[in-house]
């Protein structure tokens, strides 16, 4: 295999703007830098929004600070059943397409350690482990009025209907977080945490197209598939104060997650084939989270927690590739700001949850040269192109035995996205390829992706 420093001159061209891998920008952004990770299903439950209340281990994901809250050992476990639906959408014809996934998407717990101190209540140790299913399918239909040419050898011109896309994404993204939690005069908790995160995934870009004879062929785009496997590390620190018995605030930081990603993929024509290696460093956005609960009494809690994230993604550079990634992002990237509101009411062994939550789309409007239905290219811009912004739903209920407790959740995810693809550049070679025939396209497609999670958790926990 060929270390990236050989590659470089034909990967600089791939990532030219107007040119970018939709692939490694979707993945940086919905990967590498997203914030969403599922905690048990009282988290889930409450949308994720738990900065200020604490008391779970799964509070490591918003505010370490939160272990500190905790006056009693608590482990448990979560099964995940989750269920993605995408809508793909083009020229007044849609496809679509579900995948399922079941997991334990959720554990730990948390050690209670009191101390004896007029001061200092209680040190706590929590561990969580998220583990996120990164399986996502979108197939767009075809449109006979887009066609690509192809001039053979002996200069003679075919035409290519446009016949069908698919991006076909799947692995798992995991974080482990590792906390310690201090309770000073049940006033004041403070905290401290280490994440590991480890991702492996797999990522297909194909595209169908129909010949002169009328048969559909199938062709790869350019340096796909492609296998990544990638381990980073962050860090994060947190503070919760109680300002009088029913008000708390909240306030974390958490380090940008530095990671090492390495890739295989597939270089064509077929004259020429072979698997190639590549890799690189990506920080993540550094974030930080603002949280403020108010606890009524035993029965009830509301917590709204928001998220800011304070840079932007930044990959080391090594060559032009990189370079040209970090401008495009630099241009093109906002913030990853989320704002999440949960509730809890307790009616005696009974637990009844609500929660929502908005993220906002990490990306500015994108200019591109794209086809329009009638198969014209022209400049177009794009609101929420490659990831969009994210509504969460969740409810839940639950049963405490005392020593034992059951909790079940439900979530309702949506989001809305332009979908791009198809380009690919005759001079760098990043057309999508059928044995020796290459198509190339001075234009993307874009469709409209409508894309919706129904997620049901169950958390089984023991207390003592």
């Amino acid at each position: 295999m060929i270390r990236k420093t050989l590659m470089i001159t034909s990967l600089a061209a791939a990532y030219l703007m107007n040119a970018q891998d939709v692939s490694t920008i979707k993945n940086t952004a919905d990967v590498y830098s997203s914030s969403t990770f599922q905690g048990s299903a009282k988290y889930n439950a409450m949308a994720g929004s738990m900065g200020a209340l604490g008391g779970e281990y799964s509070v490591i994901n918003s505010n370490p600070a939160g272990i500190g809250v905790s006056i009693a050992n608590d482990f448990s476990a979560t099964l995940g059943i989750q269920s993605q639906n995408n809508v793909s959408r083009l020229n007044n014809q849609s496809v679509e397409y579900k995948t399922n996934n079941t997991d334990i998407t959720n554990s730990g717990g948390i050690a209670v350690f009191p101390v004896s101190s007029s001061n200092w209540k209680f040190v706590n140790v929590g561990v969580s482990y998220s583990n996120r299913s990164l399986d996502d399918y979108t197939e767009t239909p075809g449109n006979s009025n887009v066609s690509l040419e192809y001039v053979d050898d002996n200069q003679n011109v075919q035409n290519f209907g446009f016949a069908g896309h698919a991006y076909n994404r799947y692995g798992n993204l995991n974080k482990t977080g590792i906390a310690v939690g201090g309770n000073y005069a049940n006033r004041i908790y403070v905290g401290v945490g280490v994440n590991f995160h480890n991702s492996i995934l797999d990522q297909f870009d194909s595209a169908a197209f129909t010949n002169a004879t009328g048969s559909v062929e199938y062709f790869d785009k350019q340096f796909t598939p492609f296998s990544e496997s990638a381990s980073g590390f962050s860090a994060s620190v947190g503070v919760i104060g109680k300002i009088n018995p029913n008000f708390r605030v909240g306030a974390a930081v958490e380090t940008p997650t530095w990671w090492n990603i390495e890739r295989i993929y597939n270089s064509y024509p077929i004259s020429t084939y072979g698997s190639y290696y590549e890799d690189r460093k990506l920080s993540s956005p550094l974030k930080a989270t603002l949280s403020a609960a108010y606890v009524a009494n035993k029965n009830f809690s509301v917590n709204v927690d928001y998220s800011l994230g304070l840079t932007k993604p930044k990959y080391k550079v090594y060559g032009e590739a990189e370079t040209v990634l970090n401008d495009f992002f630099s241009d093109s990237y906002t913030s990853n700001s989320e704002v999440k509101i949960g509730a809890e009411y307790r009616l005696d062994a009974f637990r009844l949850r609500a929660g929502y939550g908005y993220a906002a789309s990490p990306f500015d409007s994108v200019s591109i040269s794209a086809f329009d239905n009638a198969g014209s290219g022209a400049n177009r811009s794009f609101d929420n192109m490659f990831v969009s912004s994210r509504n969460t739903v969740g409810a839940g209920i639950g049963y405490d035995f005392r020593s034992f407790y059951i909790d079940a959740a439900y979530q309702y995810v949506n989001s809305d996205y332009s979908n791009p693809f198809l380009y690919g550049s005759q001079t760098a070679g990043t057309g999508y390829y059928s044995g020796n025939t290459a198509l190339n396209s001075s234009n993307y497609l874009v469709s409209d992706v409508e894309s919706t999670q129904n997620n049901f958790f169950v958390t089984l926990g023991w207390k003592f």
